[in-house]
């Protein structure tokens, strides 16, 4: 480490070459270090320290001590500012270099590639971090549609989208009556036909009050899939008569019970 000078941010410099990439472009790490040095110096930063990953591939960062430890000295703010040579120095994946990069933004340290020259320090840098942060949010949003419709088709053709519950089993990622799924119709029956209290019912079955209010109230029981506020026909074998489903619902409204 080098002590930091009056006055002067910190910076941290992260350097990384490959094997391959020596062979093909002769890119060593002290080429690297030395222009980082200088550029930082130029921008007016102190280097606190040189993280060095030497023959490291780009595919998983949690494979590159150096790496690690500078993110973690990162979000402990032990420098103001990160300088690399390249981006694919830092990360091949767009994913991670971006969820990298929202950190940082949100530990406030500055991000700065000389090559690719992408930098936070001034305000076009901090433009193109909005920007990278802005696709962030829109690759979150197109993989959380993805998911849901995935989802929904998945309810649509009566398959459950959640674990089993109490009474069924998954098998072969279909619904299956469980042994002791009779428990399930001794519930509503002890429900519906006699003064025990929720409490004292949920007792008995070892289960809290909300949720036994979630096993009386799940149309699952009824060979039913519910999701996202529509409920499609199940392939699964139902558990209970519908008349006995509504009769319990009936009961619950009665008892002011949401």
């Amino acid at each position: 480490m080098t002590p930091q000078a009056p006055g002067k941010p910190l910076a941290a410099i992260y350097v990384r070459v490959s094997t391959e990439d020596q062979v093909k472009h002769g890119i060593s790490l002290q080429a690297q270090e030395e222009a980082l040095k200088n550029y930082a110096s130029a921008l007016g930063y102190e280097i606190l320290e040189i993280y060095k990953d030497e023959g490291k591939s780009a595919k998983d960062i949690k494979g590159r001590k150096a790496m690690t430890r500078m993110l973690a000295d990162a979000e402990a703010k032990k420098f103001q500012a990160i300088f690399i040579y390249k981006l694919d120095r830092f990360s091949r994946s767009l994913r991670d270099l971006i969820e990298i990069i929202e950190k940082l933004k949100d530990w406030g340290i500055d991000f700065v590639s000389l090559q690719d020259k992408i930098e936070t320090t001034s305000a076009s840098g901090k433009l193109m971090f909005h920007i990278i942060s802005a696709f962030a949010e829109f690759e979150r949003n197109v993989t959380g549609e993805r998911t849901k419709f995935s989802m929904d088709k998945k309810a649509r053709d009566g398959f459950l989208v959640s674990r089993a519950p109490l009474g069924y089993k998954i098998i072969d990622k279909k619904l299956i009556p469980k042994e002791d799924s009779y428990i399930v119709q001794e519930i509503f029956q002890e429900f519906l036909s006699t003064k025990t209290s929720l409490t004292q019912l949920a007792k008995k079955h070892e289960v809290s009050v909300n949720g036994l209010k979630k096993i009386l109230k799940n149309q699952t029981y009824l060979g039913k899939i519910k999701f996202d506020g529509q409920i499609h026909q199940g392939s699964h074998h139902p558990l209970i008569s519908s008349t006995l489903f509504n009769h319990v619902q009936n009961k619950l409204e009665e008892l002011g019970v949401k």
